[in-house]
């Protein structure tokens, strides 16, 4: 999923930071080479239903700091699906999630299959959970349930554009993060996922690893590339953000106002259509009414919530707003949102809330998703009088999104500084990178990709859909796009120049 909402999550929890007095400076992190043996990985089967049957798992111990190598090991869960075809493999197909938050393990059981039937046995597909998800080392920050809503932890403003319910939250979360999330949390950094990804390589017997990396995960994946560009081979990065070091994680929530204003039609359009009619779907008569109407429904919902069917959780106008927000990440999710549009207008009646506003994130879940993005770059300080203005601005220009991109987060008061600085993307390297790209991406818009596209010069080839959604390859449907794809991996053609397909 790339549709899941603990990856949207992360495109989300960016903002710049307000002055939160005085913060620890970390020593910098000086990575030696590790000198521990790498171990002997033990596969257990580990198959969930409707995933592939051969998939196993394992376990991979490593560094809690990569600066003393032989120092106390965490560990990573990893995975694996092995080539049903030896005599045509050719390497190790690494998938790297979304996130930070995105599972491997349970990413290789969604497109495992798929994988297997579109590459025919090219590769043993791997993947692994990132150090703070799933069932690898994990830490808590100890957030009481109402903080680790989804709508919470991305930071609506309140109605009429008000922030200091939001203030309060993100300086609340970064306290108890900074009492109880410990040497684990300050090791979620993006940094220590790629060391974990090469130590998984070397732990497999590989010289060289392949990679398809979706959003977060495209990022992650350009950082390896950067670091060990001599350990890859063909190189997916599938629908990408700006990698601008001093705007990473901000900058990609910064991008979502446009994103998400870039997007929206594709949903008019479909909520106006005609058809709608047959399952009475249908949110207005031309699709230039639509954005209106759902700008008007949240303001409502904002003055009015609606008791929902989870009881304690209203149906609110931010509620409404997020669950827009992940709609617009596939044309499949849209009449889910239209339904819960309809049921909002419905004066009678319950609106069921998706699980995604029903119930908090696990502790350990919300830590990840905040403690990656506040360890990985320093946020410039700024005032709570300029996050009001940055958010009145916002949502005068992008009214579906409310300011919500532009207000402030936990980072804002985060008690560490960055151990090392962001990974700054270069052409320094082969050229085996190939880019897949939506023209109207609600997560990570175009404008973003091609910074990505612009640093990687001559490396790389990008493929832009001329569709809209977030996540392209086996995803959305576009055969072009996904074949573009399956020859680079299968048998290394890659477009002679950057390309673009139809829908």
């Amino acid at each position: 999923m790339t549709t899941h909402p603990k990856k949207a999550l992360l495109l989300a929890l960016a903002a710049a930071t307000v002055a939160a007095g005085p913060t620890a400076t970390a020593a910098p992190a000086v990575a030696r080479p590790a000198t521990t043996a790498v171990p002997k990985l033990d596969w257990k089967p580990c198959a969930t239903p409707g995933g592939p049957a051969a998939q196993e798992c394992a376990v991979l111990p490593v560094p809690l700091d990569y600066g003393d190598p032989d120092g106390r090991q965490i560990h990573v869960a990893v995975s694996r699906v092995l080539s049903d075809r030896p005599a045509a493999r050719r390497g190790t197909l690494v998938v790297i999630p979304g996130g930070p938050g995105g599972s491997g393990v349970q990413r290789l059981a969604q497109k495992g299959a798929a994988l297997q039937r579109e590459l025919a046995g090219a590769y043993d597909l791997v993947a692994f959970d990132p150090r703070g998800v799933g069932a690898s080392t994990t830490a808590s920050c100890g957030l009481a349930p109402g903080d680790r809503y989804l709508t919470t932890l991305r930071s609506w403003p309140g109605p009429d554009g008000e922030i200091a319910e939001n203030t309060a939250r993100s300086r609340r979360i970064a306290e108890a993060c900074a009492r109880h999330g410990g040497t684990e949390l300050r090791s979620f950094t993006t940094a220590n996922q790629v060391r974990d990804l090469d130590r998984l390589r070397e732990a497999l017997g590989e010289r060289k690893l392949s990679a398809w990396g979706t959003s977060y995960g495209a990022y992650v994946a350009a950082e390896y590339a950067q670091k060990y560009p001599r350990r890859t081979d063909r190189w997916v990065l599938d629908s990408t953000g700006d990698p601008d070091p001093q705007r990473v994680a901000r900058g990609w929530l910064a991008n979502m106002s446009r994103g998400a204003d870039e997007r929206f039609p594709d949903f008019a359009a479909w909520a106006a259509h005609p058809d709608r009619d047959r399952d009475g779907l249908r949110l207005a008569a031309r699709p230039e009414e639509v954005e209106p109407l759902v700008v008007a429904l949240a303001a409502r919902l904002d003055r009015e919530p609606r008791p929902s069917t989870t009881p304690g959780v209203p149906l609110t106008g931010n509620g409404l707003r997020q669950v827009l927000q992940n709609a617009l990440y596939a044309d499949a999710a849209f009449p889910a949102f239209a339904r819960l549009a309809k049921a909002a207008q419905n004066p009678v009646g319950t609106p069921a809330l998706p699980p995604e506003l029903a119930q908090p994130f696990r502790d350990e879940d919300a830590a990840v998703m905040v403690g990656v993005i506040c360890n990985d770059v320093a946020w410039p300080h700024t005032s709570p009088n300029g996050y009001r203005a940055a958010v009145r601005e916002d949502r005068a220009r992008y009214p579906l999104t409310a300011g919500m991109p532009a207000n402030v987060l936990p980072c804002s008061f985060w008690k560490t500084a960055p151990e090392e600085a962001p990974t700054r993307i270069t052409d320094d390297g082969p050229s085996n990178v190939l880019m897949l790209q939506s023209r109207r991406d609600p997560a990570t818009p175009l404008a973003g990709a091609l910074k990505m596209r612009e640093a990687l010069g001559a490396r790389a080839r990008m493929v832009t859909v001329e569709q809209g959604g977030h996540g392209l390859y086996l995803g959305n449907g576009n055969a072009c796009g996904d074949r573009a794809v399956t020859e680079f991996l299968t048998i290394g053609r890659r477009p002679a120049r950057d390309t673009h397909c139809a829908n």
